[in-house]
């Protein structure tokens, strides 16, 4: 879960690339960077921290040219939170180019030892998106003639690449002297939106994670990038694009529209926001079907993502929505924070109740998931602190059982809460003394209410299902293993856990 950014305009873009990267910031706090090119060279400023504390004015007039890509970025499994790991990467051979990466490659092992040994490539860090940097400029040295491109040689080298790497990814690139690329993984698990800005010189164009950045630079949307789809914008504005994978079919990841996007976007042509009131309806459902007995009181949200299901939710049940915890906005969200030991230190600091809500009622809570469990058994004990009868917990999403490799930080079985737990050992765990989780249909069914043309979603962390085909027992310890070893001093029981895994046909 990182955010991309690529555009090509008619003036210079620093200042769209850095605005475009705080409208997409709550898609990665731990490093950003932005590259522009001018007179085929790259300038680049990239660093740890959040946007606002990488880039400096010093560092905005550093940044000269008409085109551009940028990342903020959040770390996945097995990664380093470190500077030399900030995005975009770059490379000067065959070609220069620079790339940001959303997403996580499940065969990036096998991909750094073909790199060196066949490739003859050198990877510096890591990190995957450093090893899709060089699968692209080596595939782009052997589709070009006489180390000259054009559009159908770059889309010849994205087809080549769909061929070798596996897992999700989508990315930007930008190639000196050439202009912007853009492409997404064959299942479309990550998402891409590409806009348009009519100016008197011309058109310009913007490739982002989300259609919110977007809409708010002035932009029109164009349409989403399809799965295996590759789109090259040349550095005078020409727009081209082709379908480079042989079997494409659109699996977006459902978590995008439970937690990761923002509800003011758009993702696949379906409306975040929509899709989360669909998710309270059919909570509302589910509790006037199985849990009538429950006597609630008040419906209360846990700030931000859960709020449209949980105001739908109480619309649904005829019951008071309430706010009853105030948010430290000064504070990261507490998922996308490294580390266990920083993310439960961080949920006082960040929420605190607001007394009279809570005191002497029946509250039902509603987040938008349960993947670790911390922040919900907090937020329990702080309900019951500020004077709570019962503390009721409903969850948008369903139970969390499964790793997610596919860019999100969920990858330690025994770090999710659900993983060998019934729903009743779940409650118990976080203190509730009842907990309603989402049905995965009803999941399903609430996306494609907004988009019927959704027929597929990847809902790996949910049922053990990986769209790849690659990910196995064996991946999913070795990823965990990586993940321990770059603990610093973090508590670790070692748990090993069995995992019932359900590869797609």
């Amino acid at each position: 879960m990182c955010g991309i950014l690529g555009v090509v305009a008619k003036t210079p873009v620093n200042q769209l690339l850095y605005d475009g990267l705080l409208l997409l910031q709550h898609r990665g706090q731990d490093a950003a960077g932005i590259v522009t090119c001018e007179r085929n060279s790259f300038h680049m400023q990239k660093g740890s921290g959040q946007v606002r504390d990488v880039f400096r004015t010093r560092n905005m007039r550093s940044l000269p040219g008409n085109m551009g890509i940028a990342h903020c970025r959040y770390p996945t499994a097995g990664s380093a939170s470190n500077s030399a790991e900030s995005q975009p990467f770059y490379v000067n051979s065959p070609f220069g180019i620079v790339l940001g990466h959303n997403g996580n490659l499940t065969n990036s092992a096998a991909l750094r030892d073909e790199m060196f040994r066949t490739d003859l490539r050198h990877i510096n860090t890591n990190s995957d998106s450093e090893v899709l940097l060089n699968v692209l400029a080596h595939e782009l040295e052997q589709a070009s003639v006489r180390l000259r491109l054009d559009p159908q040689t770059i889309f010849t080298a994205i087809s080549n690449l769909h061929r070798r790497v596996r897992g999700a990814y989508a990315v930007v690139a930008m190639i000196a002297g050439y202009g912007v690329l853009a492409f997404r993984d064959p299942y479309g698990i990550r998402p891409a939106v590409i806009g348009i800005h009519e100016t008197p010189a011309g058109p310009e164009y913007m490739v982002a994670s989300e259609s919110v950045a977007l809409d708010a630079l002035g932009f029109r949307v164009l349409r989403d990038i399809a799965p295996g789809e590759a789109v090259f914008i040349d550095e005078d504005g020409q727009f081209f694009s082709q379908q480079c994978a042989q079997s494409a079919a659109l699996n977006p990841c459902i978590f995008e529209f439970v937690y990761l996007a923002r509800p003011d976007s758009f993702i696949d042509g379906v409306s975040v926001y929509e899709t989360r009131l669909n998710m309270g309806d059919a909570l509302a459902e589910k509790i006037r079907r199985d849990y009538a007995h429950l006597n609630i009181d008040v419906v209360i949200p846990i700030p931000d993502s859960s709020r449209p299901s949980a105001m739908q939710l109480a619309l649904g049940l005829g019951i008071n929505y309430r706010e009853g915890f105030v948010k430290n906005r000064y504070i990261g969200r507490t998922f996308i924070m490294p580390g266990q030991a920083v993310r439960k230190k961080s949920v006082r600091q960040k929420l605190n109740a607001i007394g009279v809500e809570f005191k002497g009622k029946n509250v039902l809570l509603v987040d938008d998931s349960i993947v670790r469990g911390t922040t919900s058994q907090e937020i329990v004990n702080m309900a019951r602190e500020a004077g709570a009868l019962n503390v009721y917990f409903a969850s948008a999403a369903p139970p969390v059982r499964f790793p997610n490799v596919y860019g999100i930080d969920m990858p330690t079985r025994a770090e999710l809460i659900a993983s060998q737990r019934s729903e009743a050992e779940v409650a118990k765990e976080i203190g509730a003394d009842a907990l309603i989780y989402q049905d995965l249909e009803a999941l399903e069914h609430a996306v494609r209410q907004v988009n019927p043309k959704l027929t597929r979603f990847e809902t790996s962390c949910f049922d053990g299902r990986y769209i790849t085909g690659d990910v196995t027992s064996d991946y999913l310890s070795e990823v965990e293993n990586r993940r321990d070893a770059g603990r610093d001093g973090e508590d670790d029981d070692g748990a090993q856990l069995d995992l019932n895994l359900v590869q797609a046909a």
